[in-house]
């Protein structure tokens, strides 16, 4: 593809920086009755997210209701719990507060709400039928507290279907939410461990839309300047919470690896990552791209060293030459994010059944297959979990 030639559709209102979350309390909403998506856990609450999101509803003359099941990977059942509670309950759009999990749950609820059926109808891959989506989803506000997917800057959503063990993305021109707002505020509440990783969640959005066989000079754009901002501010948010430049920072990073992924794609380090974590649910999705991330970027480091350097420059690496710089300074990274020591072992993830794991990433997501810059065999991928087993 010619890099030059790019298609270009974001018809996302973001709202960034301190203090946007106000907003939502003037603006025009796009309806009268929220459902409101959360976790299940207990930081929107505990934190007060929930109850000021409800309070700027009240002021806006909104109704809603709360739909708080969502697990860290959302399942097909959350799904389709959630979209009967938004008919039931007359619901005409669709708020996901919180992390990439729930906003991710808000996109495919709100094509449940609208469409009947079954939602693995409408997926690609797997077992999938790929069916046309007949009617529109409801209209989408995503208000992200992390900084990882990008969820609320792409069209895209991922869940898991527990019983067949396929986790898989979806998403249309349609999908993209309708008003994203993104607050470092919100952000700040994050621990640690979980901001290193959702920050390289976004780091591989980057990286990998970087690589892609599609990528061309708008997501470039945007890929560089993520990279360029986790490398300068990820480790710093990590190790101090309270850092508000920091913050501010990673939360762009995310949003501009979201635009990524609405003008690029990720490929197959992504795909691998889905079947770990479709088989282990409790795997965080940052954490298993992060433990297979050395061995996956080793594999094309000879294939396109020209890449590797730009990204190994805008890490950081100002002097870098080669594509064993980029590797040095990911791996710098993580350490100095402290998850330099994680293990697949540690999630149950056992060395027997890694063909497998590949399988399934090719089986499930094949599509990013197709979008890396030098063809993956099953071998290949095989080999690459192999490498980052431990």
């Amino acid at each position: 593809m010619d890099r030059n030639n790019f298609k270009y559709y974001i018809p996302t209102k973001i709202l960034f920086g301190s203090g946007m979350i106000n907003k939502l309390g003037e603006i025009k909403l796009p309806g009268k009755k929220a459902l409101i998506v959360i976790s299940s856990g207990t930081s929107m609450k505990r934190y007060g997210y929930l109850d000021k999101l409800c309070s700027l509803l009240q002021k806006n003359s909104s109704e809603y209701e709360v739909f708080d099941k969502i697990k860290p990977n959302p399942t097909y059942d959350n799904v389709m719990e959630g979209s009967e509670i938004a008919r039931k309950c007359n619901c005409d759009f669709v708020i996901g507060l919180g992390g990439g999990s729930s906003i991710d749950a808000a996109k495919s609820i709100a094509v449940m709400a609208t469409n009947e059926g079954d939602y693995w109808d409408y997926i690609h891959g797997g077992s999938g039928k790929g069916l046309p989506m007949e009617n529109k989803p409801l209209p989408i506000i995503a208000i992200t507290t992390t900084a990882g997917t990008g969820t609320e800057a792409d069209p895209w959503t991922v869940i898991t279907k527990e019983d067949t063990n396929e986790k898989i993305g979806y998403g249309n021109e349609d999908t993209f939410p309708s008003i994203s707002i993104v607050d470092p505020d919100l952000m700040m509440s994050v621990p640690p461990r979980l901001t290193a990783y959702q920050g390289f969640d976004a780091l591989f959005h980057a990286t990998e839309g970087y690589l892609a066989n599609i990528s061309n000079e708008m997501s470039n754009m945007y890929a560089l300047k993520s990279i360029e901002l986790i490398g300068r501010s990820l480790a710093k948010a990590v190790n101090d919470g309270d850092d508000k430049e920091a913050r501010a920072d990673i939360a762009l990073a995310n949003t501009l690896s979201g635009l990524v992924e609405s003008t690029s794609s990720c490929i197959s380090e992504h795909s691998l990552e889905h079947a770990l974590s479709a088989y282990h649910t409790e795997l965080p999705h940052g954490a298993g791209l992060i433990m297979i991330s050395e061995a996956y970027y080793r594999f094309f480091m000879d294939k396109i060293p020209d890449k590797f350097i730009d990204m190994a420059i805008a890490l950081g690496n100002k002097n870098a030459n080669n594509s064993m710089d980029f590797i040095n300074m990911l791996l710098k990274l993580q350490k100095d994010c402290n998850v330099d020591n994680l293990k697949l072992s540690d999630y149950g993830i056992k060395k027997d059944n890694l063909e497998m794991y590949a399988k399934n990433a090719m089986d499930t997501m094949g599509g990013l297959f197709e979008r890396d810059p030098y063809e993956v065999t099953l071998q290949d991928a095989t080999n690459i979990l192999k490498q980052a087993y431990k």
